[in-house]
């Protein structure tokens, strides 16, 4: 759902984080700042020197774990049942 207000401080690096992944124009959109691409940008990388986080792209906030969440949607390899190894 997106913020109906533009978000600031780490409730809009972390909305930031989890819609890194669609891009910029959705981060910014849910993040609350619609289509103003400029100001999101800015106000995400003044949150993130806040926060002492070097950021200079969207792209850098995804992390290796949410890689791996997303490449483990793969086979899962299991014995059968309890008891069988």
């Amino acid at each position: 759902m997106a913020s109906s207000t533009p978000l600031q401080g780490t409730e809009l690096v972390d909305c930031a984080r989890a819609n890194a992944q669609q891009g910029i124009e959705t981060a910014a959109l849910q993040c609350g700042y619609g289509d103003d691409l400029n100001t999101f940008s800015s106000s995400l990388k003044a949150a993130c020197e806040q926060m002492n986080l070097q950021v200079k792209e969207l792209s850098q906030l995804i992390t290796d774990q949410d890689m791996i969440l997303q490449i483990g949607t793969g086979e899962v390899v299991a014995p059968d049942t309890a008891s069988e190894l």
